[in-house]
């Protein structure tokens, strides 16, 4: 192994790659990872020198905090490679600080941007063969952090690493999605954490979701916890609706997350030209509106899936399918964000940024 020091990062870098035995055209989601991964340890009150080495398991304390008390928080990003194989980052300052946000409302330590900007830059630089050409090939980019702090009392840790692991991917979702629309669970309440990216949010859906998958359906569209009668996410994703010819989304809360690929859908839809109302969807709309025909379309938006349009939605068990659209605003405005995300549209917002 080559082990050198660069801006304050110690790198360890792999004696061969296993980037070979990768088929690349056949990819499962966030199940093959490049050969680095970054580390950075909290201790003392302060954070040490990250360093770069080669992917592989580490050992834990079994009394450490994140197994019994939930600190944990990630982010979830992309890499793009253009024509001219040119790497780039969207919006990763979006990431950063919304990251440092969650790691607040979790009782743990703000990740300095050197760390989490240059260290991230630096890994991706080390990993650009795993970045392939070609729309819909993306490297996903995973920053985390957990509480490493043994002990099992009732309180935030002292210790925590932070770690960045890349995953080669292709696109995220396949075939049609139908949702059913939440009657009894939430997914976040008000005063909680829903606004974080913690991991037990993402844990807690996994029942729901479950029963609604033997029912048929692939996601869950959330209300919100008090009424149930507000449209608030769908699965994983924040959740737009296309009503006549204007774009409905609901705004951040403590309930809802603050999506990078969400603000960039409401401004790129501002920029063409299409209505944007950011405000409450109550449940009896949509249903009025699926009742009408004024209902076009609804899709999710986020980073793994990007865009992804939902075919239909179940409610009290009546089914809704959604009209097949000549023009579909969520395929337009996918197309002309991914474009801007592999550099073959002008970038006239300035989100990308090149490693």
């Amino acid at each position: 192994m080559e082990v050198t020091t660069l801006n304050d990062i110690e790198i360890i870098l792999a004696s061969s790659s296993k980037i070979n035995t990768v088929d690349f055209e056949n990819l499962t989601f966030g199940n093959v990872f490049t050969d680095h991964m970054l580390i950075c340890d909290f201790k003392e009150g302060s954070w040490q020198k990250p360093r770069i080495q080669p992917y592989a398991p580490f050992t834990i304390d079994p009394s450490a905090k994140v197994f019994h008390y939930g600190q944990a928080i990630f982010e979830g990003m992309k890499a793009y490679k253009d024509s001219d194989d040119a790497v780039w980052l969207f919006r990763p300052e979006e990431n950063f600080d919304r990251f440092n946000k969650s790691a607040t409302r979790m009782a743990m330590p703000e990740v300095p941007e050197a760390v989490f900007m240059d260290g991230l830059k630096k890994l991706v630089q080390i990993e650009k063969e795993w970045v392939k050409k070609g729309k819909g090939n993306t490297l996903y980019i995973r920053p985390f952090m957990i509480a490493t702090g043994h002990g099992v009392i009732a309180a935030p840790s002292q210790e925590y690493r932070f770690m960045i692991i890349l995953s080669p991917a292709r696109s995220y979702y396949s075939g049609e999605v139908k949702v059913i629309i939440a009657e009894h669970f939430s997914r976040a309440a008000n005063g909680g954490i829903g606004a974080a990216k913690a991991a037990g949010n993402y844990s807690a859906q996994f029942y729901p979701t479950k029963l609604a998958n033997e029912k048929g359906f692939q996601q869950i569209i959330w209300t919100d916890d008090a009424t149930h009668t507000k449209l608030e996410e769908a699965g994983t994703m924040n959740v737009f609706f296309r009503i006549n010819d204007t774009l409905y989304t609901a705004p951040t809360s403590e309930r809802i997350l603050d999506g990078v690929t969400r603000k960039s859908v409401i401004d790129l839809a501002r920029r063409e030209n299409i209505n944007v109302e950011v405000r409450s969807v109550l449940v009896e709309e949509l249903i009025v509106a699926a009742r009408n025909g004024s209902l076009k379309e609804i899709f999710g938006a986020g980073t793994a899936a990007v865009i992804n349009p939902i075919v239909g939605f179940s409610y009290k068990d009546e089914y809704f399918e959604l009209p097949k659209m000549e023009y579909s605003m969520a395929v337009d405005l996918k197309d002309k964000l991914t474009n801007i995300q592999y550099k073959l549209a002008e970038d006239t917002f300035g989100w990308t940024v090149k490693v």
